[in-house]
């Protein structure tokens, strides 16, 4: 039988691995949300140049117009769809740093 110092001290393990798998999610699923949050504010600088490049070049207002709601129209479509990525990236985030708890979670919910 396991003395209450043997337990208390493979809790404590458990509870400091449990812990270290789950910093190390947090780690990885924040390095991917920096990474696509950095090329998604590289796109979107590399589209408002060429936009200012493109009106530079316009000679009427109804082109200027034309251009810019086009660009408005696709700004906001990459957006919407970047948002919902990131949605997505952050779900994952949480459900992957959650799961080395899980077992824990479980054991003191019976």
């Amino acid at each position: 039988m396991a003395t209450p110092f043997e337990t208390l001290n493979d809790s404590s393990k458990e509870f400091i691995s449990s812990t270290m798998k789950s910093v190390s999610a947090l780690t990885e699923g924040l390095q991917t949300i920096a990474n696509e949050a950095a090329e998604y504010s590289k796109r979107s600088f590399n589209e408002g140049s060429m936009l200012i490049e493109k009106l530079a070049s316009i000679k009427s207002p109804e082109q200027a117009f034309e251009t810019h709601n086009t660009f408005s129209k696709k700004a906001y479509e990459s957006f919407v769809a970047q948002a919902t990525k990131f949605s997505e990236l952050y779900a994952d985030l949480a459900k992957e740093a959650y799961k080395p708890y899980e077992a824990a979670v479980a054991r003191v919910a019976k």
